[in-house]
């Protein structure tokens, strides 16, 4: 179960670093520095860069030479990393699909109880897109405009979280805990929910409701819904 958001994010940080370092083997014919550790770190500064820049400016009208400037990196330097926005894109959308797809299933997986399981999704993916809020943002809004490839990634990553919550819906109905619904459909309005936090974040800050506050909420909604009377 997640604990709560302070703890969630220092798990998140460590996690961003491992993301990073799997990256790295992954693409050790893209990246040309040999010590891990060094790569590693730096990894990490350049998709940072890439995210604040792009919630900045948007991510066609940043350029390289942008990002060398706001991360502190050479050109020559950046170019050991990514040749191209092409690349960059590569780089930037694997680190979000492997770190939302390792959070869900981490925050999940040892749950007995839909109904616990079902609440620890909700906050696993709330308190991720807080943190990742330029990510998330990046992901919904570029993706009409990203190569074929990323862009099909990134609707399979929107169908799988989908298809989490639908499980864990599902799961409930067959224990006789949840009522009969269209499991799907819950599971497609529960993402459109988890979205608007990460889309209209200043609306819910001028509200003064905060993250936890949020991902509660839906947790409640979702919970009035779903759970038998007594």
């Amino acid at each position: 179960m997640i604990a709560d958001f302070e703890s969630f994010k220092i798990e998140l940080s460590l996690s961003k670093v491992e993301i990073c370092r799997e990256l790295y083997r992954q693409n050790t014919d893209m990246i040309r520095i040999k010590k891990e550790a060094v790569a590693v770190k730096n990894l990490v500064r350049i998709i940072d860069s890439t995210l604040r820049l792009t919630h900045e400016k948007g991510f066609h009208a940043m350029s390289l030479r942008d990002l060398c400037a706001d991360s502190g990196f050479s050109i020559g330097g950046l170019y050991a990393y990514i040749k191209s926005k092409e690349d960059l894109i590569y780089l930037i959308q694997s680190h979000g699909f492997l770190l939302t797809r390792r959070t869900m299933l981490a925050y999940t997986q040892d749950i007995v109880s839909p109904r616990d399981k079902l609440r620890a999704a909700v906050k696993a993916h709330v308190y991720l897109s807080e943190l990742m809020q330029p990510w998330f943002y990046f992901s919904f809004m570029e993706v009409k405009s990203l190569p074929s490839k990323q862009k099909k990634e990134a609707i399979a990553v929107e169908l799988e979280i989908e298809s989490i919550i639908r499980d864990i819906i599902t799961e409930g109905i067959e224990a006789g805990v949840f009522r009969q619904v269209n499991a799907q459909l819950l599971a497609s309005l529960c993402k459109a929910m988890m979205q608007d936090w990460y889309l209209k974040r200043r609306k819910y800050n001028n509200q003064g409701t905060n993250v936890t506050q949020y991902a509660e909420f839906v947790g409640d909604i979702l919970e009035n819904y779903l759970i038998v009377p007594s």
